[in-house]
């Protein structure tokens, strides 16, 4: 009995949809359920840390439950208008907490730049996010947050990029950040992908608002390296038959 309910369960496709929590966060896959969602609804989501708000962001698709792990969290509902109040209740919290952590930070006299503070959608926990140069010791700024919003305290360090891509902003090229915009996720950068592309070594024009190589170098990389390669077919086999010349 147990086996033909297995089998007749695996019949069945899983309706997947992909859901975003951030404008260019991950996209994160979620149990569809029954519910019919198109792209740019918002739903309410079970996640580790209770439920969250996030975005639609590819629509549904079946699906083998073979391919998809046995952990999928589930769509809880479409998101109400008490949600959305909710929400605005959440950012207010967060403007509040913002305000509170950085009087803290500076009463401290802590090395630390606050620049974003994220609450949980029930509210049951409060991020604040921040950038450093080395180990921040913040235990008597967590207990002075504790005290204030009785609320779980979480004091999340992150990286320059990172500080960018939550913040946004406009590069040097006139556009909204791409890493704010669609990036996803950041793929190393190097100085010598801007010397393969015949661009000015200067500092201050290859680097972004961030300080850090910008990432827009790598988006045509690939197309470069194919191009020397084609104009240099035998360049790879030149520096072979010199090194075994010297030999």
């Amino acid at each position: 009995m147990n086996t033909e309910e297995t089998e007749s369960k695996q019949k069945y496709p899983l309706k997947i949809v992909g859901i975003r929590f951030k404008p260019a966060g991950k996209i994160y896959d979620f149990n569809c359920g029954a519910y019919v969602l198109k792209s740019g609804d918002e739903v309410i989501v079970e996640t580790e840390h209770g439920l969250g708000f996030g975005t639609v962001a590819t629509e549904p698709e079946n699906r083998d439950p073979e391919t998809v792990r046995q952990s999928l969290k589930k769509v809880y509902r479409p998101a109400t208008p008490e949600d959305q109040e909710q929400r605005e209740k959440n950012r207010e919290i967060e403007d509040q907490a913002y305000d509170f952590c950085r009087e803290c930070v500076d009463s401290l006299n802590l090395q630390m730049h606050l620049f974003s503070v994220e609450s949980n959608f029930d509210n049951s926990k409060l991020t604040f996010f921040f950038t450093a140069d080395g180990r921040v010791d913040f235990r008597k700024l967590v207990k002075m947050l504790v005290k204030e919003f009785r609320t779980k305290i979480e004091m999340r360090q992150v990286g320059i990029r990172n500080q960018a891509k939550m913040c946004g902003g406009v590069g040097r090229c006139g556009r909204i950040l791409c890493c704010s915009a669609f990036m996803t996720r950041f793929d190393p950068v190097t100085i010598k992908m801007a010397k393969k592309q015949g661009l000015s070594l200067n500092p201050t024009k290859i680097s972004g608002v961030c300080g850090r190589l910008m990432c827009c170098l790598t988006f045509e990389n690939n197309l470069y390296s194919g191009s020397q390669k084609a104009q240099n077919p035998n360049s790879n086999k030149d520096n072979t038959k010199h090194s075994s010349q010297e030999e």
